[in-house]
């Protein structure tokens, strides 16, 4: 249905990631998450399911202008460096919402934390667009719920 937006249609800018422990915060774009099953290859050149999935990765990009989210990841990001704090795997849930709000898909991630910091290109030609930090997150499972 090319063109047809239907009212319970999940567009790509209406979602949330909501993690326990931080405050609320504003991702601008999250990149796309690929869970997948581990595979073993067969002698005969086949391939077959290694019966575990591995964990999943993904981008958050957050206004470098939200101050006090961003301090909330930068805590965040220096309790898994050494001495790493017990409480710097946390839990995340990703929602997806309907142009009405009363269809979701929601997916939640379990041990979940940052392992990266990325700040953006900078340059003096480029008069306007937003400085953007990119968080890269790592979970052990995503689970749908």
């Amino acid at each position: 249905m090319k063109g047809a937006v239907k009212a319970d249609h999940m567009p790509v800018n209406k979602y949330e990631l909501i993690v326990i422990g931080l405050p609320p915060l504003t991702f601008t774009a999250i990149g796309g998450i690929e869970d997948e099953l581990q595979t073993v290859d067969m002698p005969d050149r086949t391939v077959r399911s290694g019966g575990n999935k591995g964990p999943v990765e993904f981008t958050a990009d957050l206004p470098a202008h939200h101050i006090v989210q961003q301090a909330a990841m930068e805590a965040w990001f220096v309790e898994g460096q050494d001495p790493v704090s017990p409480t710097y795997l946390k839990v995340g849930t990703l929602v997806l919402k309907s142009n009405t709000g009363l269809v979701f898909r929601s997916y939640s991630f379990v041990e979940l934390f940052v392992f990266k910091r990325g700040t953006p290109d900078l340059e003096l030609a480029n008069a306007g667009d937003p400085a953007i930090i990119t968080w890269t997150l790592k979970a052990s499972d995503m689970l749908p719920i």
